[in-house]
């Protein structure tokens, strides 16, 4: 299964019981004959779970990557860790890995949750060319592998490949299971199976001490499913009785281990049992890594379910409540929990619950503290008010704050005056509001709250102190935002909220930024980032909140690589949260970085994901943000009138005048009016702008937002540029310049595009030029990362000789073919040479020559005076 090193992906796809899992073993097996590296990881529905999905495929990586420190985590223990810092983790571990390698990933269709499949789609896209993940599963994953396929990077190996030939089941049967079957029997077996392994070995089985096999055959019949059960119900019957009992009442159970099969079952040998089931292949399957720790086939423990249900209904309840006192005893209180639910014990449930629910809310169990109160009667929440108030906030983090107010106001905790509930509410009023985007309202009722404080407890007191730190700086109210900080880290002193310094240092890094220090604001957001190292709280909200954020202060240094990996971590945190202003920055950056990359279609998409959101969250300013960054990029690629439309469609005008109010992180420099002088400067009147600019200056200079104040300052120099006064121009870049450098600022200039990129090179051009001078080695490397920001193709266009707006273009030397007119529409969209070879379904060097004969058809010396005199001529709009 060594494939070529192209392939990134082995996809093993196919229905249960066709030897996916036997042929990737082999596989493996075949691997580490040959020394290649292997892990090995086999899925089930609770690795929908983040945080354990993540812990369990880090302890496998670390186990192949370095055996002599093993790791054995489990599901509890697996709240203890950031999922975006696991992510992240399981990359370099991976990426550091000097050996080629293969990462199995078995059962997968288990895995539905959408964050989880991200995490497994970032992890694919970083893996390193010496590396290849091999998946069993089946249906077809949800990881985009559309790309993968035309790219020759995906192998799929499917139900043609696996199912047995009627040569290969011949020997199974006879050599393998020693049956002696005539040929017509072996024949009709065939035909009924088709191939289907699983149906073939449970047929073994059954026919392995039946005497008239004809018989058996000749009645065997119906769908894989029904098969499987009407197979397992023969074996199933011949098992001697203390077998069948254990097979029975062991079926309520997600893993088998002795001492919990024997709490179940007093007087029985488990483990001895355990073994006699595997060496039999009685449908048992044991967990990779894990000591005597089984778990049944799930189509074989699916059919025990429902014959315990039919022959032994008293018993569900005792083995349910036997397994989770077991649990609880060994100190796994999730577990406990869940089996607690299933045997709707819900008086033990709720006991369990009252005790763990808020050390589980502070891990950030968000989804499962959702899917237990989801199997609770609602009645029976009604008398406890702490725990409806836990049930609200892990509401809020999985299904969005509407629904987590909704149910805050019909509930007996809006209206308690128990002291310890009565904090959380406080402090849940105002996040709700400023979730929903609703900040003033949020102001007015997080101050009421603050005079409350403190109440009793402190994690969310602390929450309170800094949300509002927070909102403060929203309203522009520094001091007070600064006067919440302070004390919400001596309350942090003895270090036992993780969340709450990560939400301190957040909110500070903010202020920083807008302040124009990009370099603090950077140091803060790493703090913050790793303060969630040893705590999961933030993995819903609290570490996206982080995580965000530092990616943006990466991506302005031009560390796009990096920047990218932890977006595509904490981007769908912050969606499932429903943060607004994270949201908005996050799918920017990336829709920015697609489009420098040249994957326009990608950029697109990400923008139209973002609308999507905004409408299905009911965030207006969400939408308007996606609008207008879609205007950004069409005017990026000369698209005016296009840009103009998608300007004019962003003008929500009560958006607008509430970012004009507040000082909301995602509008600092991302807002309607500076979109409207970005076009004006380019497409209307330059002179027009300069007037606008300079009242936008003095606003922001007055108001200390230094950072809007340099955006403002490049942009008057593309618009004295723009009209015609270049000297002026290069006098306004070279003092933004000389700050910018200071604090490290690349994006900020560099995504202005090809004028600012010919204001940065005529500056350079400068100061060659003055030579005799003495040069400053720190300046001049600042402007080279400038320069590499900007990218090749946009530094040698800006070198070219612009094109005057005024000229008549020459006519066409020849008429440009159907193809050439395709890349001609195809280049005015932004795309790069390589973007437009995997679009055309050509290789690069024709790209190449087409772009040649084209430039001679046209007159032109570049890309954009190309796309600039076909339009003028009509070829393309």
């Amino acid at each position: 299964m060594r494939t070529s090193p192209s392939v990134k992906i082995i996809l093993v796809r196919a229905p249960a019981g066709f030897g996916k899992t036997t042929a990737m073993v082999q596989a493996r097996l075949q691997l580490d004959a040959g020394g290649i590296d292997t892990a090995w990881l086999t899925l089930d529905a609770s690795d929908n779970d983040a945080s354990r999905f993540l812990t369990c495929l880090s302890a496998a990586v670390t186990k192949m990557t370095a055996p002599e420190f093993p790791i054995d985590l489990d599901a509890a223990q697996a709240a203890n860790y950031s999922p975006g810092d696991i992510a992240l983790g399981i990359i370099e571990k991976l990426a550091s890995h000097a050996s080629p390698f293969a990462l199995f990933l078995d059962d997968f269709e288990a895995v539905k949750d959408p964050t989880v499949l991200r995490l497994v789609r970032e992890i694919l896209d970083n893996l390193p060319r010496r590396g290849q993940l091999i998946i069993g599963s089946r249906g077809l994953p949800d990881l985009g592998l559309g790309r993968l396929r035309a790219r020759g990077q995906l192998l799929e190996i499917d139900i043609r490949q696996l199912r047995f030939s009627m040569k290969e089941a011949a020997e199974f049967l006879r050599q393998r299971r020693l049956l002696s079957l005539p040929e017509e029997d072996l024949s009709e077996l065939y035909r009924k199976t088709e191939g289907w392994i699983a149906a073939l070995w449970l047929a073994s089985v059954a026919l392995e001490k039946r005497e008239g096999g004809s018989e058996f055959i000749a009645r065997f019949s119906g769908s894989n499913e029904a098969v499987a059960e009407y197979l397992a119900e023969d074996v199933l019957a011949r098992q001697p009785a203390d077998m069948r009992d254990f097979l029975l009442k062991t079926s309520i159970l997600h893993y088998l281990q002795p001492a919990l099969c024997n709490a179940l079952l007093p007087q029985t040998d488990s483990a001895a049992i355990l073994r006699q089931l595997e060496a039999a292949n009685i449908f048992l399957i044991r967990i990779e890594g894990e000591q005597d720790t089984y778990r049944y086939h799930s189509l074989f423990a699916g059919f025990l379910r429902n014959q315990l249900k039919r022959e032994l209904p008293a018993e569900l309840a005792r083995l349910h409540s036997t397994a989770s006192q077991w649990y609880e005893s060994q100190g796994r209180p999730v577990l406990a929990i869940d089996h607690a639910l299933e045997g709707e014990n819900y008086e033990r449930a709720l006991s369990l619950l009252s005790l763990h629910a808020e050390s589980l809310l502070e891990g950030g169990r968000m989804r499962l503290l959702t899917r237990w109160f989801d199997a609770i009667p609602e009645a029976l929440l009604d008398f406890s008010p702490l725990l409806q108030v836990v049930r609200i906030w892990a509401l809020c983090f999985t299904r969005g704050p509407w629904d987590a107010m909704e149910l805050l106001e019909r509930s007996e905790c809006a209206r308690t005056t128990d002291p310890h509930v009565l904090t959380h509410v406080l402090a849940l009023r105002p996040m709700l509001l400023a979730m929903m985007d609703r900040n003033e309202e949020a102001f007015e009722l997080g101050r009421e709250a603050l005079s409350r404080l403190p109440v009793s407890k402190p994690f969310p007191d602390c929450v309170l102190a800094n949300e509002m730190a927070y909102i403060f700086s929203i309203m522009g109210q520094y001091h007070e935002s600064h006067k919440l900080l302070d004390a919400a880290r001596r309350s942090q002193a003895d270090g036992a909220s993780i969340f709450n310094k990560m939400y301190s240092e957040s909110v500070e890094g903010i202020i920083d930024l807008e302040a124009g220090q990009l370099r603090q604001a950077t140091a803060r957001f790493r703090i913050a980032v790793g303060a969630t190292h040893a705590a999961s709280y933030a993995h819903t909200g609290g570490n996206a909140w982080a995580g965000v954020l530092y990616a943006g202060s990466l991506y302005e240094m031009n560390d796009l690589e990096e920047a990218e990996h932890l977006l595509h971590v904490y981007v769908p945190l912050a969606k499932d949260a429903g943060l607004a202003d994270h949201m908005i920055i996050g799918y920017i950056m990336l829709s920015r970085i697609a489009s420098y990359h040249g994957d326009i279609d990608l950029a697109f998409q990400t923008l139209t994901e973002l609308e999507y959101l905004g409408h299905q969250r009911k965030l207006p300013r969400v939408v308007a943000s996606a609008k207008l960054e879609r205007s950004r990029l069409l005017l990026m690629q000369n698209n005016r009138q296009a840009a103009r439309d998608e300007l004019d469609r962003a003008n929500n005008r009560e958006v607008w005048e509430q970012v004009r109010r507040l000082r909301l992180p995602a509008q600092d420099l991302d807002y309607f009016a500076l979109g409207e002088l970005r076009w004006e400067i380019f497409c209307g009147d330059a002179n027009k702008a300069l007037s606008l600019l300079e009242a936008e200056i003095a606003q922001a200079s007055g108001a200390m937002r230094h950072r809007r104040v340099l955006k403002l300052r490049l942009l008057r120099a593309l618009a004295l540029k723009q009209s015609g006064d270049q000297r002026a121009a290069l006098a306004q870049i070279s003092e933004l310049l000389k700050i910018t450098c200071a604090e490290g600022f690349i994006r900020l200039i560099v995504d202005e595009g090809a004028g600012a990129a010919h204001l940065v090179r005529q500056h350079v051009v400068q100061l060659q030029e003055e030579s005799s001078q003495r040069r400053d080695p720190i300046f001049d490397e600042y402007l080279q990362r400038l320069l590499d920001g900007f990218g090749q193709s946009v530094i040698t266009e800006a070198a070219e000789t612009d094109l005057p707006m005024s000229a008549t273009p020459k006519g066409l030397v020849e008429p440009l073919t159907a193809k050439e007119i395709r890349m001609m529409v195809l280049l005015a969209d932004g795309y790069s040479n390589s973007a437009l070879a995997e679009k055309l379904f050509v290789s690069d060097s024709t790209v190449r020559t087409h772009l040649r004969n084209i430039n001679a058809k046209l007159n032109a010396h570049s890309r954009t005076e190309a796309v600039a005199i076909a339009r003028r001529l009509g070829v393309i709009r």
